[in-house]
């Protein structure tokens, strides 16, 4: 009886076992965006946690810049210091995957008893987290992200006032009217 008491115990508590975690970024990440998600390219990237509904950042950027829809995610510019640089951005999604034993073995019971499995939709959970990605090049197309380039810190805080605003602002004309 001990045994079984121990048994379901184990099960209660390490009912879920993780097989993918999205992480956690609290303010903003730089690193090399393919080590982020494979999809992306193989440049520095800063990367922050997107809250809002999808393509938010789309329009903020879209309604900012006073772009029409015209080329909203490539190649944006902006200008830094007096020089003018160019953003890209991607919106990703990153699932946080976990895989339920306590419904496997509620169904396995189950099915034991001749009857209808009751939670096998249940057996992996899927929840996920948005990121943005943005990566900055210069007019010869460097990457203004890298850690050894000059101006580097002036464009991270340029990114970084930028991440805020678009995280405070609820209408996007106010950040055009700002300009």
């Amino acid at each position: 009886m001990k045994h079984f008491i121990l048994i379901c115990f184990a099960l209660g508590c390490f009912s879920c076992i993780p097989l993918r975690i999205a992480p956690s970024i609290k303010t903003d990440k730089v690193m090399v965006a393919k080590k982020f998600k494979r999809k992306l390219p193989k440049r520095y990237a800063f990367i922050f946690e997107d809250p809002k509904d999808a393509d938010e950042f789309y329009n903020y950027v879209n309604t900012k810049y006073a772009l029409n829809h015209q080329d909203v995610a490539w190649n944006v510019p902006f200008e830094v210091n007096g020089s003018v640089y160019y953003f890209s951005f991607h919106e990703v999604e990153i699932t946080t995957k976990t895989f339920n034993i306590l419904p496997v073995f509620i169904d396995a019971a189950l099915q034991s008893n001749d009857k209808e499995p009751f939670f096998e939709d249940s057996y992996i959970s899927r929840t996920g987290s948005w990121y943005v990605a943005v990566t900055v090049a210069d007019a010869l197309f460097n990457d203004c992200l890298k850690p050894d380039y000059i101006n580097r810190e002036a464009i991270l805080k340029y990114l970084r006032n930028m991440r805020v605003e678009y995280l405070n602002t609820s209408n996007y004309l106010e950040a055009f009217l700002k300009q």
